[in-house]
């Protein structure tokens, strides 16, 4: 297929340039710097800063991940998706993009956020493990949020919602545990699982998608390490 690539034009969408500032605030706050010091470790002038910060200008993406690198945030990384239209009388093709973008041939820059591919084994340990690996998302968490490969078809259903072995599922320990969704869970004694929480008549059950495996009760002391909030996409 023969394609062209049209002129790109930088554009941040309002809602994650929004998560850009709210981050850059907040981490502003916790480290109790001026702006006029973050300008100076950024490189540009304290005016920027005020111009970003307040939306009366937009950051080039070099600038954008230069702060989060000198807030101390380099897990935090703003990247760019490319959509290539074809020549006459072809389909576009489609690179990442949601349905609802505006169909312009733009590259299109967003916010993105990486956090660690984790082992299972290292779950609900007080001191957490290093990770080389990280893998990128829009999904800003609410609380530490973390990749797991799904190691098992616990969670492979015949039809209707399915987790597949080998995907990578993304968990925050931020969310709130509900029935309906979808958990990882450590019963007293034994290791962390993944499963769907329901409720019965006040009694909570972790229950697989797989019915070959058997529904276990949520006994006292029942941990709940994180819900999961992505599976290469929306839950």
């Amino acid at each position: 297929m023969c394609i062209e690539r049209k002129e790109s034009v930088r554009i941040v969408p309002a809602m994650n340039m929004d998560k850009w500032i709210a981050l850059v605030r907040e981490r502003i706050e916790e480290l109790d710097i001026s702006q006029e010091q973050l300008a100076e470790r950024v490189g540009v002038s304290q005016g920027s800063i005020g111009h970003w910060l307040k939306k009366r200008r937009q950051p080039r993406v070099d600038s954008m991940n230069r702060t989060f690198i000198e807030l101390g945030m380099p897990h935090y990384q703003v990247s760019m998706q490319l959509r290539v239209l074809g020549q006459v009388g072809e389909e576009p093709a489609r690179y990442g993009l949601e349905e609802e973008d505006d169909d312009d041939g733009q590259a299109k820059y967003f916010v993105c956020f990486r956090y660690p591919l984790r082992e299972w084994a290292a779950l609900g340990q007080e001191q957490e493990e290093a990770s080389d690996v990280f893998e990128q998302t829009d999904y800003l968490a609410q609380g530490k949020a973390f990749w797991l490969r799904v190691e098992n078809d616990t969670m492979s259903a015949a039809s209707g919602r399915s987790v597949p072995e080998g995907v990578r599922i993304l968990v925050d320990d931020g969310v709130a545990v509900e029935p309906g969704r979808l958990v990882i869970a450590r019963l007293p004694g034994k290791s962390a699982i993944f499963r769907q929480l329901t409720e019965e008549g006040g009694q909570r059950y972790l229950k697989a998608l797989n019915n070959a495996y058997p529904t276990l009760v949520c006994e006292e002391g029942c941990e709940f390490i994180g819900v999961v909030v992505r599976m290469h996409g929306v839950l």
